[in-house]
């Protein structure tokens, strides 16, 4: 069996999404996610996630690239994204729940035993799922 030698990655340093309402889908991540809002240029958002390693920043990043002569719409650029998952305590689990559906989002929740994770699922605007995912050793 061949070992494999140690990684040097010891986090997240950053998620990019392409997105076509940039003022949208800021407004999402600062005021549904609950995101701080770091930088905000004419078609980027850059939001903290949270501390990294060694002084990093994990971060949150928007980009409008509709300016691009090359680009065809969302549609046109294919991803594997599935989902982005954010960390929370199971402490605050309940009350992100109703959080969510007193904005008026249409939540979905599941529970994963296999790792003891409880999650809680919402689309942003341009139709990612976005989930918030806490340990809890009762699942």
């Amino acid at each position: 069996m061949k070992t494999q030698p140690p990684s040097p990655i010891r986090g997240l340093g950053e998620i990019a999404l392409r997105v076509e309402n940039l003022d949208v889908m800021q407004q999402f991540y600062e005021n549904v996610v609950g995101l701080e809002l770091l930088r905000r240029f004419d078609d980027s958002a850059f939001f903290r996630i949270a501390e990294g390693y060694g002084g990093h920043v994990q971060v949150l990043a928007l980009f409008d690239r509709s300016s691009d002569p090359n680009y065809q719409g969302l549609r046109a650029a294919h991803s594997t994204v599935d989902h982005l998952a954010f960390e929370i305590d199971l402490e605050d689990y309940a009350a992100e729940k109703q959080r969510l559906k007193n904005l008026g989002m249409e939540i979905r929740t599941a529970e994963h035993d296999w790792v003891h994770w409880r999650s809680v699922y919402v689309y942003d605007p341009e139709g990612n799922n976005v989930e918030w995912v806490c340990y809890d050793r009762k699942v």
